[in-house]
């Protein structure tokens, strides 16, 4: 399967320090580039450094629709009165996650008044496109960019390195939702060149195993949460935020299950690999190539793979699973479904006992918000005691 962008921007990633206040962002200087594509009807938010291959992003996020936005990062508000910002930050940020990722945009500044921080119409443009991608909307990429494109009264072009192609790249006449995915054809200049099949040439180093890892783990849950569509309580009906409780992403943020599975015993090591898609374990199997798997590995030979690995390569592949952006994903997709009035039916369709069958006390309604996690997480806690 080949990775066909649907729209390519310079960007780089900012850090923040969170050690005083206001909190201050700090770019990165390494160059880059944010692309999103589709795959499976579903938007990957993507950003790799300018000399990765296409398809080696550093940041691989599977975006649920309407779950994230791509919005300017404004501290020059009353809230914020001194960490006005030096540069053009846009922030992605998720309705069912806390989790923000920061982004500078390294194309030329157009504003003439000095002010680093000024966003042009182009600018803004780019990120309004994005958004509503993430939105899941269907966007001519192309005839969007192409009305504000010539905006730049200057014409000048300093000579540097940055400007040796066009800072952003529409590719086709429009995004639209087919399995596979973004439109049209891009040649190698629109990604810097490295345009790639994904294949024999791109198994490098082991990595066809996190990968699989990280598409198994999004289309496992992407699947249980479509298989819950139509079902009683799942659709949004109870948007109310209830009381502040965690976000499962919160809950099992990495600095809580890598301690875990490192102190795990290798019996529970074992158990964990069990919910493992046979096909990663298989591919997981020291020596083995990816594309040497042509059907759903049978039980003999997911024992036999389980059997080949040490401890150490067994905790090292959970390790990938937990680690990757799509199972963070994954967790925050699964949040949203509860905090939307999923929980009778998740809770059922997992095993998973929860207070008085996932419903408002005394009514038929089902909880949402923090209510409905909080009781999916005790309902969770109390099955595996009574276990």
């Amino acid at each position: 399967m080949s990775i066909t962008p649907i729209i390519t921007f310079k960007a780089g990633i900012c850090d923040v320090d969170q050690s005083s206040k206001p909190y201050k962002v700090k770019p990165q200087p390494t160059p880059g580039y944010i692309y999103l594509y589709s795959e499976d009807d579903l938007v990957h938010f993507c950003w790799r450094p300018r000399s990765a291959p296409l398809d080696r992003p550093e940041l691989d996020l599977v975006m649920v629709p309407a779950d994230g936005n791509f919005v300017p990062y404004d501290t020059r508000t009353p809230s914020h009165p001194s960490s006005k910002t030096n540069g053009r930050i846009f922030v992605l940020k998720f309705a069912s996650s806390s989790q923000r990722h920061l982004f500078w945009l390294q194309s030329k500044p157009q504003g003439r008044s000095g002010d680093a921080a000024w966003l042009s119409p182009r600018d803004l443009k780019i990120g309004d496109i994005v958004d509503r991608l993430l939105q899941g909307e269907e966007v001519d990429v192309n005839r969007e960019l192409a009305s504000v494109r010539n905006n730049n009264n200057n014409s000048r072009r300093d000579a540097d390195d940055d400007e040796t192609m066009e800072d952003v790249e529409g590719h086709g006449d429009s995004h639209r939702r087919s399995p596979g995915g973004g439109g049209g054809g891009a040649g190698p200049d629109a990604t810097g060149g490295d345009f790639r099949e994904e294949g024999e040439d791109a198994r490098e180093g082991g990595a066809d195993g996190a990968r699989a890892v990280s598409n198994d783990a999004a289309t496992a849950v992407r699947n249980f949460l479509e298989s819950l569509k139509g079902a009683p309580g799942l659709g949004g009906i109870n948007r109310a935020e209830g009381k502040a409780y965690p976000l499962l992403t919160d809950l099992l943020d990495t600095s809580t299950t890598i301690p875990m599975l490192e102190a795990a015993t290798d019996e529970y090591v074992d158990s964990l690999l069990g919910y493992i898609p046979p096909t990663v374990l298989v591919l997981a199997q020291p020596g083995d190539r990816g594309d040497a798997i042509e059907r759903e590995p049978g039980p003999e030979s997911v024992e036999a793979a389980k059997q080949a690995m040490s401890s150490s390569q067994k905790r090292d592949l959970l390790k990938k699973v937990l680690r990757s952006p799509q199972f963070s994903q994954s967790l925050a997709s699964l949040t949203m479904a509860l905090r939307d009035g999923g929980l009778p039916s998740i809770s059922e369709a997992l095993g998973i006992a929860v207070e008085n069958g996932g419903l408002v006390r005394g009514g038929t309604v089902p909880l949402g918000g923090g209510d409905a996690v909080e009781a999916f997480v005790e309902g969770v806690k109390k099955t595996v005691q009574k276990k």
